[in-house]
């Protein structure tokens, strides 16, 4: 008598079982798998929007910041009204209330009462220099919209009236970021103060 070894019908119906679920259910992890890659995109998208603010918060705080014939100095505070101090035998001369009393320490421009440019132009960067329309964020070294979702960037820089109404001395910077149907994704929002730049002496022994 001869014996040949062979599947079961459980054996065979637990098998197709098995096959019916995979089958079933791969389509459902990888629209499981997509929708993870679709959030970390529109994570990517946010994350360089704020780098994007982060680098304008660096640029000077207005055209006006730097004193006239002196491109390569650093920025300086605008006196707008009567901030800073005029008083020349004063030791906080040239200096806003609360200021260090160092001499070259986020002093006053040596003119006189001034207001913000408010306005691009490319004698200096500042930081109206840095704001721009809607355009493609670029994530890593491949652009947005070769991959899936194109997502859009947003700067808008202008006077801030979140302070006192509107704030000559602040100026408040906005990114929005979009996605390729225009609906706002994420609005990101900082602000920069009119304090100019800290330029320290330097010490000898």
């Amino acid at each position: 008598m001869v014996r040949r070894a062979a599947f079961t019908l459980i054996e065979l119906i637990f098998a197709i079982v098995v096959i019916a679920i995979s089958v079933v259910s791969l389509p459902m992890m990888s629209q499981t798998v997509a929708k993870g890659v679709d959030a970390n995109i529109v994570q990517e998208a946010i994350f360089a929007a704020a780098t994007e603010l982060n680098e304008a918060v660096t640029a000077h705080w207005d055209e006006n910041s730097i004193e006239p014939g002196m491109p390569d100095s650093s920025a300086r505070v605008i006196q707008i009204g009567t901030f800073c101090s005029t008083d020349s035998t004063s030791p906080t001369f040239r200096q806003m209330p609360g200021h260090i009393n160092q001499p070259l320490h986020r002093r006053c421009l040596d003119s006189a009462v001034t207001a913000p440019s408010n306005a691009s132009t490319t004698a200096v960067v500042s930081l109206d220099d840095m704001a721009h329309s809607e355009r493609s964020i670029a994530i890593g070294s491949v652009d947005q919209a070769s991959y899936k979702e194109d997502y859009k960037s947003e700067i808008v820089v202008s006077p801030s009236a979140d302070f006192n109404g509107v704030n000559p001395n602040m100026k408040s910077i906005v990114s929005t970021v979009k996605d390729k149907d225009g609906n706002t994704i994420a609005l990101l929002r900082t602000y920069s103060a009119n304090i100019g730049e800290v330029d320290y002496y330097k010490r000898s022994y």
